[in-house]
This record gives structure tokens, C-alpha cells and sequence, in this order.
């Protein structure tokens, strides 16, 4: 079977400090808000996503993804402490941006409260491709990827933004 997709694929944060988090995926990233719903109690309990209600945020890239924000009414008191190495966690998941401005959406990261993991400065990992990994304000970790040449990356994608 090949799953027939019917919108991009969609990630989901779960957060602590919503306006927190919002402006920083907002402000520093630039990632539009398309939609705020807040979901009652019984209808979290039955979707299995939290005991009693919450209230997701979606945003979206300018190619289309988009990251929902979660933030449960009741959120758990502790969580685990990060790693140095993002290949230490076993169940992290991390967001990766391609981006053509690395260097400017890194600063304007780290301005915004996120913390580097790799420096203030991109990492080239192999000829032209560059990366840095850093924290939001809460702990996600998120990869800023900058191409060269996209079209050796993503030849399916050449021409831009639709």
C-alpha cells in the first residue's frame, strides 16, 4: 500500500509557555499563524492527547508545513533534561528548515531565545552544506540547513516556492 497524502505532513510541539513558544516560532522564524482552537476536556480524555483540555496552534512555512503548538491546560511538572548531542535522546524528534539565509534565521534564533548547540556560527558538514542545531525556549531541538545547491538536495523542488 502507498498512504495517498492529501496536505503536507504536520508536526506537533507539545509546550509549556504558549506565548512563549509562539513568538518564538512566530517572530523568529516567521512562520505564520493559521488557526487557534482550544479543545474541551472530554474530547482530549478521548483522543488519548491529554486529561483534561488544551489548546493547539497551528503555523505554517512558506512552503506549506506546518507545526502545531500544544499546550495541555495541565501540563506535566517535570521533564527530562536535554543532551549536549541530539543523537543521545532516544526518542527525540527534531524540525529541520532549509533555509537559503542560514546564518541571518540562526541569529535571529538565538535572539529569540534559542540556545545553540553548535555555536553562533554554521557547521560545514560536507561541501556545501551547512547546518546548525539549536533549542527553542522549551527544549525542541531544531536543525537550520542551508544547500548550496538545492537542486543537488531536492531536484524535485527546483524553481521555489509555489
Amino acid at each position: 500500500m502507498k498512504m495517498k497524502m492529501t496536505a503536507p505532513m504536520e508536526m506537533g510541539l507539545t509546550v509549556r509557555d504558549l506565548p512563549l513558544m509562539l513568538a518564538f516560532y512566530r517572530d523568529a522564524l516567521g512562520l505564520s499563524v493559521v488557526a487557534d482552537n482550544s479543545v474541551p476536556a472530554f474530547k482530549a480524555e478521548e483522543a488519548s492527547l491529554s486529561r483534561d483540555g488544551y489548546r493547539v496552534v497551528r503555523l505554517q512555512t512558506p512552503w506549506g508545513e506546518r507545526i502545531k503548538l500544544l499546550a495541555p491546560e495541565s501540563p506535566p511538572s517535570e521533564r527530562p533534561a536535554p543532551s549536549d548531542h541530539v543523537l543521545d535522546q532516544h526518542e527525540v524528534i527534531y524540525l529541520t528548515f532549509i533555509v537559503d539565509d542560514l546564518c541571518e534565521v540562526l541569529a535571529s534564533a538565538l535572539a529569540a531565545g534559542g540556545i545553540s548547540l553548535t555555536g553562533e556560527k554554521p557547521v560545514e558538514v560536507r561541501p556545501g552544506t551547512f547546518l546548525a542545531f539549536l533549542r527553542d525556549p522549551e527544549g525542541h531541538t531544531l536543525e537550520i540547513v542551508e544547500y548550496a545547491d538545492i537542486s543537488d538536495y531536492r531536484s524535485d523542488l527546483v524553481g521555489g516556492v509555489a
